[in-house]
């Protein structure tokens, strides 16, 4: 990888050293347009002075650039030599004084990936735009800097832009004699630094709230503006600063809130204060489901939340990611559901969230929530289902466990406490342990220094007359993590009612601890048709079923009434088919079932999403095709059945989109494309358009100039984005070494493209056109990994593993590369090890499937 892997141990080194007393940071970006240079990157010049103290007058330290050329270094007014001190990521210094100021004036390279100051050409009407992304470690590719959370400091922002151009950063800007100048931030972390640029469409807004004035902002490309529902992105904004500033008691304290909707982003947002940024594929060109609102409501509510967990107070060192991530995704919920339209938030985040942190924890990288982050490379990584989603899961718990309002005070001491500064685990249980008077040390250790997840399945014993004697709750976990935990729990028993409904009837609250519970509140309850621990989500587990409840869920799983629990249900069943204890066929017989009386939306895309991952990954390969059939076969009687114009209608055609194959099933799609056939209510709109031709072109029926054409009637980034992915998709070998060689062998494409080349590249129906592949991919990717960016490395060496190559082979193949590569970067080895157990878990899944074809 290009620059410096900074260790936590140099980190810490510096920390010791150093004290921060501020920067000045000068940009000259009027190089984003015009001719670019004939030899070497576009560049532009980067000026940043540095005032800081050392602790120890004498030392020597460096300081953070990664750029194609220095200019001039200055330290304390003494000229050093470039050539002698800069070797690409650092800027060596000698000799510190005890109050330094430091002057870097460096030619610094517009990037195409995502990382630092990128920049985009709309291909729509030629303008350029320009944002920064830096997280984890990516602010020294624009200036010069000390990167580590916990060297904090103000910063004073100024630039220079193409005439026409706005530009916008942290704090307030102005105009003035041709030159952007910001307002000094206050003390704040290397990686929430932000600038936007360009010809952004910006609409304005205000919140008011008592004497306190908060000036809002959201901007996107001006191809976008016909689409951007800017007052509903300002609706959800303003009714999540009413919940924290309500909850958190502590003002808001960046002064103004912009929002920018920006091309080819990596992420799907990020936290810098007053100066958040989000994919642009928030903003909605065609017809989508509430659950696409909901998400990005969610995704809004999540980077308000970090203004005060991570940018208030923010973790010392990338161990400690948790302290922001984990409370941001909570809050994002739980601030959604109670300020927002979106009251099923927590159904989403028991099917959807939690499905990501089960399936990372179960990873042979999964780590504790405060993990051991030895350098950037594993704080790039540790983005993960267990940083996010577990951590928020067990924060739900801890409300269970300490209380709403103690959690809620814990935090408002927290952030009066360590306000501008940074904190370390202990910092927030010795408040939590203050406001609930709860012992959060063994609570800690036991949830947030342990990996794995626990399962908990029910024990029933019945008398003769069909009354429970004992409900008994069994706790276990893998091997690998045998870690038992404390859960507060609350277990729902479930029967039929007159009218056919499957309703819960009984309910108790009890703490399971050790490997079993006996359930006391419920002996003498009525025989149970389904019992469901964990009814109502309170704990982070996976559910198992006794076996009268699975022949239940067999039988009535559409007839649960509660969309929570139904939604826990399905979580569940998807949990025993990865965990190869429920054959793929049955899961996807029980999709094919009852996902058409799924009521909430966002629960039925999700199982549209587990049916087609059963299909490709668990199904044993000689059913795939029957497996395939119907569930085409199912998806367009239940496209036809969707009420006219309705978002169910919608998702169907999606689906039925994605898992198209036959003849018939072609033919509708492009009848339906081309308008010689017709649904009541289904609008085929340019998104839809694409969707269906991703499919057309997969099975050969589009072919390149029919997406040429297609392009010229969309010719925006979107649609470059999609005609790129559908090109990739043809099955012809000739396209798939194309697609190779634009990934592995070029770096001409930008992330976005890299994404979609690689998305059409990856086709179930073409795993003998890959196969050759395979080999390919274990001799290149170290090289890769080398060569290319940190995200770009990801991406390639994560989304070209050879997963469709299911077999022994591929296994075997792996397990080679891993054991004659065993001094490879580490976050590398981890990707092909993460790689290489969803391939083992997908042939285990496929073995119980054939299993069940033969019994």
């Amino acid at each position: 990888m290009p620059g410096e892997n900074l260790s936590r141990d140099e980190a810490r080194e510096r920390a010791g050293l150093l004290s921060v007393d501020g920067y000045e940071v000068a940009l000259d970006l009027r190089s984003a347009v015009g001719e670019a240079p004939g030899e070497g990157p576009r560049t532009f010049r980067s000026v940043t002075t540095i005032r800081f103290r050392a602790n120890e007058p004498g030392a020597s330290t460096f300081v953070d650039l990664i750029a194609p050329s220095v200019t001039a270094v200055s330290l304390n007014g003494e000229d050093l030599d470039p050539a002698s001190v800069f070797d690409g990521s650092r800027i060596r210094l000698e000799n510190l004084a005890e109050e330094n100021e430091l002057v870097v004036d460096a030619q610094c390279a517009y990037s195409r990936t995502g990382e630092g100051m990128h920049r985009f050409v709309d291909p729509e009407d030629g303008e350029v735009y320009l944002y920064t992304q830096y997280e984890p470690a990516d602010s020294r590719r624009v200036f010069a800097n000390f990167e580590q959370p916990d060297l904090k400091a103000p910063y004073r922002f100024s630039a220079q832009a193409p005439e026409g151009w706005t530009v916008w950063s942290n704090g307030v800007g102005e105009l003035k004699d041709g030159v952007w100048r910001f307002a000094e931030t206050k003390p704040i972390s290397t990686y929430i630094t932000a600038i936007v640029a360009g010809p952004y469409h910006y609409v304005t807004d205000t919140y008011t709230r008592g004497d306190l004035e908060i000036p809002l902002g959201a901007m996107c490309r001006k191809g976008l503006a016909p689409y951007f529902d800017a007052d509903d992105v300002f609706l959800v904004t303003k009714q999540g600063l009413d919940f924290f500033h309500e909850n958190f008691d502590y003002p808001y304290p960046f002064g103004k809130y912009d929002q920018a909707f920006v091309p080819e982003y990596n992420l799907g947002a990020m936290e810098n204060p007053g100066m958040v940024t989000f994919r642009e594929e928030f903003i909605f060109r065609g017809k989508v489901t509430q659950a696409s609102y909901e998400r990005r409501a969610n995704v809004i509510l999540h980077e308000m939340a970090h203004m005060w967990f991570g940018d208030l107070v923010t973790m010392q060192w990338w161990d400690d990611l948790w302290l922001k991530e984990s409370f941001a995704d909570f809050m994002g919920s739980f601030s959604m559901v109670e300020a927002t339209r979106f009251k099923n938030g927590w159904i989403t985040f028991a099917n959807n969230r939690k499905s990501w942190a089960y399936r990372a924890d179960q990873l042979p990288s999964t780590h504790p929530i405060t993990a051991d982050i030895r350098d950037l490379e594993d704080a790039k990584l540790n983005f993960d289902g267990i940083t996010y989603a577990k951590g928020a899961s067990v924060l739900k718990q801890l409300v269970a466990y300490a209380g709403r309002d103690a959690f809620l005070e814990g935090a408002r001491r927290y952030f009066k406490r360590h306000a501008y500064g940074n904190t370390q685990l202990g910092d927030l249980l010795s408040v939590l342990e203050e406001t609930s008077g709860r012992d959060m040390t063994s609570w800690s250790r036991a949830w947030l220094q342990t990996a794995g997840v626990n399962s908990l399945t029910p024990q029933v014993t019945l008398s003769g007359d069909g009354r429970i004697t004992e409900l008994a709750v069994v706790q276990e976990a893998a091997a690998s993590h045998p870690e038992l935990r404390p859960h507060r729990v609350a277990v729902g028993l479930y029967r039929r009612t007159v009218e056919g409904a499957l309703e819960r009837y009984a309910r108790a609250e009890v703490d399971v601890d050790g490997p079993r519970t006996v359930v006391t509140e419920l002996a003498g309850a009525e025989a149970p048709e389904l019992v469901l621990v964990n009814d109502d989500d309170l704990t982070y587990c996976k559910i198992r079923f006794d076996e009268n409840s699975l022949a239940t869920l067999r039988e009535q799983l559409g007839d649960i009434s509660d969309p929570l629990a139904r939604a826990l249900c399905w979580s569940a069943l998807w949990n025993l088919t990865r965990d190869a204890l429920m054959p793929a066929r049955d899961f996807i017989g029980l999709v094919l079932r009852y996902a058409g009386r799924e009521s909430d939306i966002g629960v039925l895309q999700m199982l549209h999403a587990w049916a087609r991952s059963a299909l490709t990954h668990y199904a044993a390969p000689a059913w795939r095709a029957e497996g395939g059939r119907l569930l085409a076969e199912g998806a367009v009687k239940e496209l036809r059945l969707a009420e006219p114009g309705s978002q169910h209608q919608l998702t169907w055609a999606r689906f039925f989109a994605s898992v198209a194959s036959g003849e018939a099933e072609l033919q509708l799609l492009q009848g339906l494309l081309e308008g010689s056939a017709k649904i009541d209510g289904l609008e085929v709109d340019q998104e839809m358009r694409w969707a269906f031709l991703e499919t057309l072109a997969t099975y050969g029926v589009a072919d390149e100039a029919v997406l040429a054409e297609e392009l010229a009637r969309d010719d925006t980034a979107s649609g470059k984005r999609h005609q790129v992915r559908c090109l990739a998709a043809r099955p012809s070998a000739a396209v798939k070494a194309q697609a190779w060689a634009q990934v592995v062998e070029s770096d001409a494409l930008s992330n976005a493209l890299v994404e979609a080349t690689i998305a059409g590249f990856q086709q179930p129906s073409q795993r003998e056109l890959t196969a050759p592949y395979a080999e390919k991919y274990f001799a290149v990717i170290e090289r890769v990994w080398d060569e290319r960016s940190i995200q770009i490395g990801m991406d390639v060496v994560r989304g070209l593993f050879p997963t469709l190559q299911d077999s022994d082979a591929t296994l075997a193949a792996t397990d080679a590369w891993l054991t004659a590569r065993e001094d490879a970067a580490p976050a590398l080895r981890r990707l092909v090890l993460e790689a290489r157990d969803d391939l083992a878990r997908a042939l285990r899944g496929q073995a119980c499937d054939a299993g069940a074809a033969s019994s």
